[in-house]
């Protein structure tokens, strides 16, 4: 069975912080994009979030209202599994939840054409095991495409290629990362992929180091800006992403790895219990008044 490159239509499925923005950027790029919910409030604040950005955008003179007009037209709302079968690329974005992404792969390889490419966002979760339960037919039209938050701004997607991928699905993959202005890069199926293999013990690292009062807060991510060039400090990072998301990946690479350096700290699941999950929440290692840090907070 031969895969259908043309893509025009796109499915999301999950439209919180990071389905949202994926729809957005699809539709700016001349896509069709229909985004699976599971029930109307969740699909009301995803699509509130894509509409701001624009109305955003509007204001600062970069996107005019015919635009706007343009892109609404391309973006559908649905509850309904059904809505998604005349896609032929689909990006699963639900929360980092094995049990969850495992019943969403179900529910897709039951509505969907054969030949549809079906897509994780997954941070972290092998590839291979999230389509463990599809038919083998399928196994060549599946892979992983990995965002980064804010999907607007950030420009790299990882392209997670399994042993059962086709050739012909890396190709269709790279053509769309490069349609939406992103660039693709071939990441492996292995826990953590590129990014976040190196990525997560840092934050980890620096949150151990807030936890063993090396020094305060606003300090560490000092140190780390000014003395490294980073662009935020990593205390700052880790409440932008998601102090749950990065306990979640964290917990995931132990598992596979067993190294201590993988290991969630924790003051990190201390604060995630408490809700302080970072900017999401309001509060994590700062105070956020919406997308604005504000001062550290007491630990």
């Amino acid at each position: 069975m031969d895969i259908n490159t043309d893509i025009t239509t796109i499915g999301i499925v999950g439209c919180g912080l990071m389905g949202a923005g994926i729809a957005q950027v699809a539709v700016e790029a001349g896509f069709k994009v229909v985004a699976k919910e599971i029930d109307q409030a969740s699909l009301d604040r995803g699509l509130a979030r894509i509409h701001v950005q624009w109305d955003k955008a509007v204001g600062k003179g970069k996107r005019s209202l015919d635009e706007v007009a343009l892109f609404n037209a391309r973006l559908q709302g649905t509850l309904s599994w059904s809505s998604l079968s005349d896609c032929e690329l689909i990006i699963e974005a639900v929360p980092e939840i094995l049990s969850l992404k495992l019943a969403t792969f179900k529910e897709l390889d039951r509505c969907l054409a054969p030949s549809t490419v079906i897509c994780s966002n997954t941070s972290s979760i092998s590839i291979t095991e999230l389509i463990a339960g599809l038919g083998p037919d399928r196994h060549p039209f599946t892979a992983g495409l990995h965002f980064f938050n804010p999907v607007s701004a950030m420009p790299l997607v990882e392209i997670i290629r399994t042993v059962l991928s086709s050739a012909d699905t890396i190709a269709a993959l790279q053509a769309f990362v490069k349609k939406i202005g992103k660039t693709p890069v071939l990441a492996p199926d292995s826990p953590g992929f590129i990014v976040n293999r190196l990525l997560v013990p840092f934050l980890l690292d620096a949150i151990r180091a807030r936890e063993q009062q090396l020094a305060s807060t606003a300090d560490i991510d000092a140190g780390m800006k000014l003395g490294c060039g980073h662009p935020m400090g990593p205390l700052h990072l880790a409440d932008f992403i998601g102090l749950d998301t990065i306990a979640n990946v964290a917990d995931v690479m132990f598992e596979a790895f067993g190294e201590p350096r993988f290991k969630a700290p924790s003051l990190v699941k201390q604060l995630v219990a408490a809700g302080r999950l970072g900017r999401k929440s309001g509060l994590g290692f700062y105070r956020w008044e919406g997308e604005t840090r504000m001062e550290p907070i007491a630990l």
